[in-house]
């Protein structure tokens, strides 16, 4: 690579003004910075520098995305850890790795990890809505945060948003299925405790309105007639005239199988 000195440090003039040619070149700036600029017209900073005794090179963006103060802003604070005995190239790898692992134990992965475990012992329908549960309700708030890092505030704070729309009972359910996600994190190593147990009446109860039965013989006659007279289709038909001959809920009739 043909290297061009500059005797002066490097000026956005210089930099804008710098054209390719068939081979790539070098710009030197101060302080071990300098800019290549390749046949293809594109402009990459570098930072020369040693660490235990070793000449290496780290990448510090592209110009013009990257501009001549920024590089070396980023060339300063390289060197600075140098003087703490930090290679920046080994501390952005670590860094990486860090935001890597992060991820696979954000609340979503361990969530989604979860749900896959248990989804099989569930009826489908069941694990469907606790999965759409948690991707509307729950995920955009704390699904990218390390579960480990969460804390009972943020959790209530989902559970609140889902309240604040008047489904009060789907926000205890979407509280209820954070803390099965918390307690399988610790059950795996990820998390330490589930934060969901300090939030026992945060959240007001549902209050249940129950129905009264039908009781009185002229009714029953009334409620008798308007099954019969259901024209709908004829499964629902054929469910209403068999409810009242089997008394089980209407879960357990649509999922009832005919025995010989």
């Amino acid at each position: 690579m043909r290297q061009v000195g500059t005797p002066m440090p490097l000026t956005d003039v210089k930099i804008k003004s710098a054209r390719p040619t068939e081979k790539p070149y070098k710009l030197y700036d101060e302080r071990g910075l300098f800019l290549i600029v390749t046949p293809t017209g594109g402009k990459w900073w570098r930072l020369k520098y040693r660490f235990d005794d070793k000449e290496k090179l780290l990448s510090l963006g592209v110009y013009p995305d990257i501009g001549l103060r920024d590089a070396r802003d980023r060339r300063d604070e390289a060197r600075k850890l140098l003087t703490h005995f930090i290679d920046r190239g080994l501390h952005r790898q670590t860094q990486k790795m860090l935001r890597q692992a992060q991820a696979a134990n954000s609340f979503e992965a361990v969530a989604r990890e979860w749900h896959a475990e248990y989804a099989p012992t569930w009826a489908e329908h069941h694990g469907d809505r606790i999965i759409r549960r948690l991707e509307r309700d729950v995920f955009p708030w704390i699904g990218k945060k390390a579960i480990a890092e969460i804390s009972a505030p943020e959790v209530l704070a989902a559970a609140r948003r889902i309240e604040r729309r008047g489904a009060l009972e789907t926000a205890h359910r979407a509280l209820a299925n954070c803390g099965q996600v918390f307690r399988y994190a610790v059950a795996t190593g990820r998390a330490l405790r589930d934060p969901t147990g300090d939030l026992r009446g945060a959240l007001p109860p549902v209050r249940v309105a129950h129905f009264s039965a039908v009781t009185e013989p002229g009714k029953v006659a009334n409620l008798l007639g308007a099954l019969d007279g259901y024209e709908g289709s004829l499964i629902v038909s054929c469910a209403l005239r068999l409810a009242p001959l089997v008394f089980v809920r209407p879960g357990e009739l649509r999922t009832a199988k005919s025995r010989s």
